[in-house]
């Protein structure tokens, strides 16, 4: 059985003010035509369709659009919502939308059903996890210790009630342990919304979105299709695909990619105002249609630089000098690795500096309760 595997599209995102939308109804043009080639069962979107809860009416109109054209390619999609996502948005007319191949993951209220496909090789259970954070499993089960991210996915997961002689896909989107994260992305600090890999053990192939960089984990079983188009100039050198996923017999998965051509890819320049304005450097390149990051190496400031080089660069999204001047005035901070440090030690650490003294257990449990209710209520 085949999938088509994409996530991330955050449809109506601006990256340094400049509207996407058309690079994205590129993009999604594109895929169109891959699904019309590799013809599969069935295409999964795990999640972060919209950039945002409430989406603007123009990128409304264009996953309509996309979805539209799935349905004229006679294939099933499958569709999650993402912590950039509403839930309620996503799931709205899921139920009247089901029999006609569309299947959108309803708002989690504990249950998670899966849908049943059937090929040469059996039965594929396929389950559409939504984004999960642990307050809202907790309210499904109370009566359950559930203190992290991987004990709110193992809950979800254990209440699945999983045939594992069968074949089992899952659709979810949250952030795994030692997976690489991108610029573009929302990051914890101290990575609290990490989940161990090893609460999707139950499953043949997991289809993960969040993460903006592809990248596969546990050999593939368990893989980050990544966003079709770079969001940040970190994200520049990704190699943007498709991911095709295909099952056989029970433990047979076979993971491959197809390649995507962005509208205009992002591109880092460097050079001094004259080196960058010269009619040589520019003339005949792709430059001008590109998005581009320049960094000037003039030692003295180009006025109107931003203005002068987009009659040149008209899809310039930032500027910025490296010169004698910008380096003197860079601050380089000896702080310790926050990222791989969770809050309440961060916390502990600042405390006991402060006042020469541990926090004691009270005031940590206090400490830790407060930062598990600050960062659920920001996601």
């Amino acid at each position: 059985m085949k999938f088509i595997h994409l996530s991330d599209l955050h449809l109506g995102k601006r990256v340094n003010a400049f509207s996407m939308l058309e690079d994205q109804a590129h993009i999604l043009r594109e895929i169109v035509g891959i699904v019309r080639a590799e013809q599969p069962d069935g295409v999964l979107i795990a999640g972060d369709v919209y950039d945002k809860p409430v989406p603007p009416a123009e990128a409304v109109q264009l996953f309509d659009d996309f979805l539209c054209e799935l349905a004229a390619c006679r294939v099933r999609t499958f569709v999650i919502s993402g912590n950039h996502d509403s839930p309620e948005r996503i799931a709205f007319g899921s139920r009247l939308m089901a029999p006609s191949g569309l299947y959108l993951s309803p708002v989690y209220n504990g249950t998670v059903a899966p849908v049943t496909l059937t090929d040469a090789y059996g039965t594929v259970n396929l389950y559409l996890l939504p984004f999960l954070k642990p307050a809202l499993v907790r309210h499904c089960y109370p009566d359950e210790d559930i203190a992290s991210y991987t004990d709110a996915l193992r809950a979800a997961i254990a209440h699945m009630d999983i045939d594992p002689r069968q074949r089992n896909l899952l659709v979810a989107h949250q952030f795994v342990t030692g997976a690489s994260r991108s610029e573009s992305e929302e990051i914890s600090v101290g990575g609290t919304d990490n989940v161990d890999m090893e609460v999707f053990a139950p499953f043949d192939y997991v289809a993960l979105g969040h993460l903006h960089n592809p990248q596969n984990l546990d050999g593939g079983r368990v893989r980050y299709c990544g966003t079709p188009l770079a969001y940040a100039f970190s994200e520049a050198k990704h190699e943007k695909t498709v991911t095709v996923v295909e099952l056989s017999d029970k433990g047979d998965c076979a993971v491959r990619t197809v390649a995507l051509h962005p509208l205009r890819p992002l591109r880092a320049l460097r050079g001094t105002y004259a080196e960058l304005t010269r009619k040589s450097f520019y003339d005949g390149t792709t430059y001008p249609a590109d998005y581009l990051h320049i960094t000037l190496t003039d030692e003295e400031d180009v006025p109107e630089a931003m203005a002068k080089l987009r009659v040149l660069y008209p899809f310039l999204m930032k500027l910025e000098y490296d010169n004698r001047r910008t380096r003197a005035g860079a601050c380089i901070l000896d702080a310790p690795d926050t990222e791989r440090r969770s809050p309440l030690t961060l916390f502990a650490e600042f405390y006991e500096k402060q006042n020469n003294a541990p926090l004691s257990a009270e005031q940590r449990a206090c400490v830790s309760a407060l930062i598990e209710s600050i960062w659920e209520d920001a996601q």
